[in-house]
This record gives structure tokens, sequence and C-alpha cells, in this order.
């Protein structure tokens, strides 16, 4: 019987992570969860207290991941966080919280597991970025920042780490229903209902599809995939919308 891959996924609490991490043991995969409070039990599963804008806790998650399998197979970028606003409303202190979580913890955590995927089989990286990587998206000029800097570090890891044989990819959500979906605007339901109708599918993105797309991306059969962005967007930075079906 093979050994089970071992997957760690970063901000795995909740929404897209918890997903993630659920998707990873259905196929099998032995997942370490990594955020800053125990996720709800998961079979599969192995909570670990982390704060990715902490070198010491960040440092002592793969520790733990490097006594108990001495090897990591996949790592998935996930945490991160958002905000509002323009770059003449966004202070300094979120330009530094939201750069500090979304880009400096991606560079941090992969920064640490990389000795560990060096070990792996097939070893892949996959980094959550988003559509505001790619397309203008109004007051989200922080966040849309943070996440091209995901989009280009993608490519970057991808080209310096391709002699380790590790693949690096990225996941580009667009509108996804989590719990988070419309937290940063003043009204919330009117929020979702916007972000629904300039869908051109006309529906929000399951966090399931981004589960899944993200199983994808670190499949060990995909040899030939690194560098690349899959965008699941429900079309919105592609189409046209003209009115939803």
């Amino acid at each position: 019987m093979s050994t089970p891959r071992v997957v760690a996924v970063t901000g795995a609490g909740a929404g897209i992570g918890l997903a993630t991490a659920r998707a990873f043991t259905a196929a099998g995969t032995t997942v370490a969860g990594l955020d800053l409070r125990e996720g709800p039990p998961t079979p599969g599963v192995t909570w670990i207290g982390c704060d990715v804008t902490d070198e010491a806790s960040v440092g002592e998650a793969f520790a733990q991941i490097a006594a108990t399998h001495s090897r990591l197979d996949t790592l998935v970028n996930n945490a991160g966080i958002g905000a509002k606003g323009t770059v003449e409303t966004a202070t300094e202190d979120e330009w530094l919280g939201v750069f500090g979580v979304n880009v400096f913890g991606v560079a941090r955590v992969s920064r640490h597991a990389l000795p560990l995927l060096r070990h792996g089989h097939a070893p892949a990286i996959v980094n959550v970025a988003s559509t505001t990587a790619v397309a203008g998206t109004p007051q989200r000029a922080v966040y849309s920042a943070s996440k091209g800097a995901i989009a280009a570090l993608t490519r970057a890891m991808a080209t310096d780490h391709i002699a380790d044989g590790i693949r690096v990819n990225a996941v580009y959500p667009g509108a996804v229903h989590t719990d988070v979906t419309g937290r940063y605007d003043a009204d919330r339901e009117t929020a979702v209902r916007m972000l629904t109708e300039r869908t051109p599918l006309g529906h929000l993105i399951d966090v399931e599809e981004i589960a899944n797309a993200i199983v994808y991306l670190a499949d060990p059969r995909n040899t030939s995939l690194t560098g690349a962005g899959f965008r699941y967007d429900g079309g919105i930075t592609e189409l046209v919308n003209f009115g939803t079906a």
C-alpha cells in the first residue's frame, strides 16, 4: 500500500481552506491544517496553530510537520485577509497588514516548507490568488495589489524551484460564497447580490469547486503544469455580462 500524501494548508479553519483540507482527505491525503484557531473536527486533518505573520510560529508549525512526517508533498498557501478602499483612503496600517498576511505570509510559509517539499513525492505548491489580480475591481486597491503580487510570486517561485522538481501554480477565485463574502461592505446583503449579478454565470462560486481545483493543481499526474494560473470566476474576467441566464 502506498504512503498517503502529506499536505499543509494555511488558513484551513474555514472557507476555502477548510473545503480544501476536506477535499484532500477525501482523496486519501494526510492534511496538516494551519490556522490561528483550530478548525472543526475533521477526520484526516491534524490542526496546528500557526500565525503566518510570525516567523517563530511558522517555524514551529513546520518543525511539527517534519517531526511527524519528515516530508511534505503539497503546500497550499490559502491564508489571506481583505480590505476595502482606494490608494487615497487606505491607511499605512492597512497596506502593511494585508501585505503582511497575503504576501509576506506566503513567502514566509513557503520558505519553511521548501526543505520538506524537496523530500516530497512529486511536490507542489498551490497559491490562492484572486481575479482581482487581473481585473480592476472598485474599492479593492490594497487587496488587488496583494493578490497581484501573489500572481507574480507564483511565476517567480515556479522558475526558482523547477530544478528541485517542485511545481508552483495558482488558482484565481472570483466571487466565492463563504462566511466572509461581503464582510468589507457596509451592506453585506447588497454586496452579495451585486457580486452575483455581475458574474456572467449568475451565481457565486462554491468553496468546494475552488478546493477541487487546488487538488487538481497538486495532482502528481500533472507533471507538466507549473507557473500557471487557473481562473474560477464565473466568467467575470473574460466575458461581458449582458444579463445572466
